[in-house]
């Protein structure tokens, strides 16, 4: 297993690839924003450890780069913010997991498992979802409505697949948690209320129904 630590924090730094080391676990190391894309693209790595706090680069502007350029390998941002809104802003801009800081090594070690079990069973599959209008394609990460492409966030897009995989059963907000961020993650506020409000937006209000006292499921398109 290799992994990308992005960290201007030399202690952290040698810290992180000693206790990865460990366990098996190849780490290769940068400090600076502008040199994450030049090793993403000259070798693979199985994950990426993110800071936001680089000398040279914003971290979420980082993220965003990376994931419009097609970079899908799991990333965990490391963070001293503690604010709900930082937490969920991070996720939608592309995080698969938040660690803050001070981080402690066995739980950075848990989450890199959990993150790329996660991926694992969520790997796109060749095949096309359609309701009505609407078709999701799992291996381009694509939606459509009436051949208009919509542009979702990844956890947008992991919730809108999995009401479709579900075939009209209701799904409740503990099984779109467990999709969206996996079992175990600290899930705060409304987080899957707030994905299901702009996916709402964005394709129809009409198209999440509420089922009270159970969950989510599809209704029509553009209602």
């Amino acid at each position: 297993m290799k992994l990308l630590l992005v960290e201007d924090d030399a202690r952290l730094a040698q810290a992180v690839r000693a206790w990865m080391g460990h366990g098996g676990i190849d780490v290769d190391w940068i400090t600076h924003g502008r040199e994450v894309e030049p090793a993403l693209r000259g070798s693979r790595y199985d994950g990426m450890v993110l800071d936001l706090g680089l000398p040279d680069a914003d971290g979420e502007e980082l993220l965003v780069n990376l994931r419009a350029a097609g970079f899908e390998l799991p990333v965990i941002v490391m963070t001293a913010r503690e604010q709900v809104q930082d937490r969920v802003r991070l996720l939608d801009l592309g995080a698969d997991d938040i660690l803050g800081k001070p981080a402690h090594l066995d739980e950075l070690a848990a989450r890199l498992r959990a993150v790329r079990r996660r991926q694992g069973a969520g790997a796109p599959r060749d095949e096309t979802l359609r309701h009505g209008p609407l078709v999701l394609v799992p291996a381009s990460r694509t939606v459509s409505v009436d051949g208009q492409y919509v542009l979702l966030t990844q956890r947008e897009f992991f919730l809108l697949e999995a009401l479709l995989r579900a075939g009209g059963r209701p799904l409740s907000r503990d099984e779109l948690v467990e999709v969206l961020y996996g079992a175990g993650d600290e899930i705060v506020g409304n987080a899957v209320d707030v994905h299901v409000h702009h996916l709402r937006r964005k394709l129809g209000s009409g198209l999440i129904k509420t089922v009270r006292g159970v969950g989510y499921t599809l209704g029509p398109v553009g209602a």
